[in-house]
């Protein structure tokens, strides 16, 4: 096979460049724009709830933001799903606070929610303080299991901010993915449901929150005649020409997650009978992942292949895999971290 097989690349549908077209036109080629605005209202209404949406730079950007909007400050501890990618833990360290690592279940390989309070009430007898903030993440897709941990940060008091990266138009319960916590994050980067080049987006509850967000994004920059600032800013809008391309790709987002899922289906049939392959699926119906990323688990004991076996032998096809995330809490960098397991 000559061609290769990426994991995940960006699919156009064709909208994208009227929309840019229109920036140029118009010279509308800055942050913020019409691009922005229609990109942003489009979000919000195909989240079927009441919510505000503010596009960014990066979901990376979303997450840090959220975290400011909740008021983490130097010293507060957040925790963290285990499981992941470095950016969703990332700007816990930027706001000089602390990450708190909690394994995964094993249904949907998503923060375990008794683990979640056995850390929490931990935490409290050992610092004399809860946590600020707890951040789910619905890795590849696969809705986290949301209601309880909503239930349990209800008890607690803490908020939630979800790590909706990767899980655009995934749903539990019929409810879309990012619609839980306090505030949510999205990503547009190239390889993810939709894309806008590089980009991201903070889900909002009130129209307060998307305010604030708005203002931290834009260099917080005072309503004065003159530059003013009495807060810390972030140059983390986007630009109307990305916002462009996130427009046209609105129109083929149902198209991409149908085509992400029946992908996953065809997998789930060619591997139903090898032995020491199991497919990442959803647990039950109440669970419906977009399925971003088709992913396995590989006993090599069974298969009589290791994981880098397979990927080399694809790779030698021209055929992408990666390994899955390495967690956070084996992460040199994260090395001092509290980390909660349960051996998943």
């Amino acid at each position: 096979m000559n061609k290769r097989i990426w994991l995940s690349l960006a699919h156009m549908g064709g909208r994208e460049q009227d929309f840019i077209k229109e920036a140029f036109d118009t010279n509308w080629v800055v942050p913020l724009g019409p691009n922005v605005d229609a990109f942003e209202q489009s979000l919000a209404e195909y989240l079927h709830e009441d919510r505000r949406v503010v596009a960014l730079s990066a979901g990376t950007a979303a997450l840090h933001l959220g975290l400011i909007l909740l008021d983490v400050k130097p010293g507060d501890e957040v925790i963290c799903q285990s499981f992941t990618f470095a950016a969703s833990a990332n700007p816990i360290s930027y706001l000089e606070a602390k990450p708190v690592f909690v394994d995964s279940e094993k249904d949907t390989w998503n923060m375990d929610p008794v683990l979640l309070e056995e850390a929490i009430k931990d935490r409290l007898r050992k610092t004399g303080k809860l946590p600020k903030a707890i951040i789910p993440v619905h890795l590849y897709g696969m809705p986290a299991k949301m209601d309880e941990i909503m239930d349990i940060a209800g008890r607690y008091g803490i908020s939630v901010l979800e790590d909706a990266a990767e899980a655009l138009g995934s749903e539990l319960n019929g409810r879309k993915c990012g619609t839980f916590g306090e505030l949510a994050a999205l990503s547009f980067n190239g390889n993810k449901m939709i894309t806008t080049s590089g980009g991201g987006a903070l889900i909002c509850r009130t129209e307060e929150e998307a305010k604030q967000t708005k203002f931290y994004a834009t260099q917080a920059r005072d309503a004065a005649p003159h530059y003013q600032h009495t807060h810390i800013g972030y140059n983390y809008r986007m630009s109307n020409i990305c916002a462009g391309i996130g427009r046209g790709q609105m129109f083929v987002l149902d198209e991409h997650i149908a085509r992400r899922r029946a992908i996953h289906s065809l997998y789930v049939d060619l591997l139903k009978d090898v032995a020491g392959i199991t497919v990442m699926e959803n647990p039950d119906s109440r669970f419906a992942s977009n399925f971003w990323l088709t992913c396995i688990l590989v006993d090599p004991k069974l298969a009589g292949k290791s994981r880098e076996d397979i990927r080399l032998r694809l790779d030698s096809e021209n055929i992408e895999t990666r390994p899955l995330w390495k967690p956070m809490h084996l992460q040199p960098v994260f090395t001092d971290a509290p980390f909660y397991g349960n051996g998943t």
